[in-house]
């Protein structure tokens, strides 16, 4: 018997302390009392107990997911689920949640065929349809999402997140008129959606004849002066940021900067960057990657199947820009921003997510990976994504982190790393409102210290792994597209296909922040964009300092990749 389950048991807390098994919902009782009393032992002792005599009991075998993965055991979690996932379970709630736990843990493809059997429900609500149409965007497949959400509205749901939803499905699917008439009805039907003046003002090129700037304006104005809750700072922050974006198109610079300095303080008080916490990430990577180069490592046997090319570096690099323009060749599919990698190397190393901890975690325990396996189950959880084409895009900026880990586990997939000049992607993502998750990018010296972490692992890969990854300049890919992408997709082992030149024309759907933009033809516009405030962003550059050298370094070789 466990520790801390015999001291609950003891205490005469033990589902099995009479002469005859407790009912069940006595034991429910139980578990929940030793959860809120942090005895997850206990917890997790009276739960397998329940299932003992109700294996079919649905509720207690999620009640236990919990329990094992707050006690850090993915696996078991895992095991749990996939059970749940094969029973007959009539509670719909329990089944979306199941779908939901399925994705995070990595477990995709059963993910995908648990929602499939929740779409077969008779009568679905509109606050249903809602709830797949959020699913299946939440795994990538925004078709089947914009319909579920087309006829979510039909029946009648009104709430700003669906509604919010219903706006970006349009947009990422290139419906943009569509997508701006529904976050100006959301905005005048509830003022102060901050989510919605951002996406409303990214929708377009704002002019001095067609801009929003008096709503915005006006919204702003009905937002509490001086709030300082984090819902009322957030949508302050939302707003500001709307009105630099449309002041910037206006070319207004002055008064830009002043809304962006607003948006940036708010979202920094918000989500304070946690400098140390990034740095114990990146030297956890480090070692492991330092270990791994003194270790001898099988290497993986060629796979079948179609194969991923990954893209990676910094947000707002232009990794969209690659992804658009390789997936409009024959051969190729984009996945989207897909975590994959990430959540197999998670399970690998039994480490549910857990922030900076976890992160350390799972790197600590890379190094006695089976990167055979790890390999194996990232390729039976996103194959399917290539949709009958030979190779398909895995696009995550902060893949950066994984190169050791993806050469290893993935020796033929080619890795391409987008490079933009420094001053200019950091500017980027000091305008972008990228939400709570990237704080590093709303104060300038925690973008230049983020920026460093991310410089150190590039250099670091092509050091330590000459030709592990192809290095593609942003500059080079807008200002002479057909010699760079012909040099990229020799890496690939692809042939040239004048239509990857035309990203405009790639009708499938794109859901990222730069979805507006890379409907349009390429262009050069973006280059040097900072110097507008040139000023204000010095303290940046001298942040930055010297790491400018990491673009001098040239690297498109001719050589395949892999």
């Amino acid at each position: 018997m466990r520790d801390a389950a015999s001291a609950a048991l003891q205490q005469g807390l033990s589902p099995m302390n009479s002469d005859h098994a407790a009912p069940e919902s006595r034991l429910r009782h139980r578990a929940r009392q030793y959860v809120a009393n942090g005895l997850l032992d206990a917890a997790q002792v009276t739960l397998e107990a329940l299932l003992e005599q109700e294996p079919g009991d649905g509720h207690a075998r999620m009640d236990l997911v919990d329990v094992l993965l707050r006690r850090g055991q993915l696996h078991a979690a895992t095991h749990q689920l996939l059970r749940l996932a094969t029973m007959d379970v009539l509670d719909v709630r329990l089944m979306v949640q199941a779908v939901r736990r399925l994705y995070f843990n990595g477990e995709i493809l059963a993910a995908r065929a648990c929602l499939d059997r929740l779409e077969l429900v008779s009568n679905p609500s509109a606050a249903m349809l809602a709830e797949l149409a959020q699913l299946r965007w939440m795994l990538g497949e925004l078709p089947a999402a914009k319909a579920w959400m087309d006829r979510a509205i039909e029946a009648g749901i009104q709430t700003p997140d669906a509604c919010y939803l219903q706006a970006m499905l349009a947009q990422f699917t290139g419906d943009t008129r569509r997508a701006r008439d529904v976050l100006e009805a959301s905005l005048r039907r509830w003022p102060g959606f901050g989510d919605a003046a951002v996406a409303l003002a990214n929708a377009r090129r704002q002019t001095a004849r067609a801009n929003d700037l008096d709503l915005l304006y006006e919204q702003l104005g009905q937002l509490p002066a001086g709030g300082r809750s984090v819902e009322v700072m957030a949508a302050r922050a939302s707003f500001e940021s709307a009105l630099f974006k449309e002041l910037d198109d206006l070319g207004r610079h002055e008064e830009a900067w002043q809304a962006l300095a607003r948006s940036n303080a708010l979202m920094h008080a918000v989500s304070p960057y946690d400098a140390t916490g990034e740095a114990a990430v990146t030297d956890a990577i480090l070692r492991a990657a330092e270990t791994l180069a003194a270790t001898r490592v099988a290497v993986p046997p060629a796979f079948d199947g179609p194969t991923p090319i990954f893209i990676v570096g910094l947000p707002r690099s232009g990794t969209t820009l690659l992804d658009r323009m390789l997936s409009n060749h024959s051969q190729v599919a984009s996945a989207g921003e897909i975590n994959d990698f990430r959540r197999q190397l998670r399970w690998m190393t039994d480490v549910p997510p857990s922030g900076v901890a976890g992160m350390v975690l799972a790197q600590q325990r890379s190094t006695k990976l089976d990167f055979a396996e790890l390999g194996a189950r990232y390729l039976r959880q996103t194959q399917w994504r290539a949709q009958g084409r030979r190779f398909y895009v895995d696009k995550l900026p902060i893949n950066i982190r994984m190169v050791h880990l993806i050469r290893r586990a993935l020796p033929h997939a080619p890795i391409l790393h987008m490079v933009r000049e420094p001053m200019d992607v950091c500017f980027s993502n000091l305008k972008a409102m990228l939400g709570p998750a990237s704080a590093y990018s709303y104060d300038m010296q925690a973008l230049a210290h983020y920026y460093d972490l991310y410089a150190r692992l590039a250099e670091h890969w092509h050091a330590s792994m000459p030709g592990a990854m192809l290095d593609v300049p942003y500059d080079a890919l807008v200002s002479d597209p057909a010699a760079t992408l012909h040099r990229v997709l020799e890496y690939c082992r692809l042939h040239d296909e004048e239509a990857c030149l035309f990203p405009e024309s790639n009708a499938s759907p794109v859901a990222t922040p730069s979805s507006v933009q890379v409907r349009e033809p390429i262009h050069t516009r973006a280059l040097g964009e900072w110097r507008h405030y040139a000023k204000q962003l010095e303290p940046l550059r001298l942040a930055l300092g010297d790491r400018a050298r990491l673009l001098r370094r040239e690297r498109l070789p001719h050589a395949g990749g892999g």
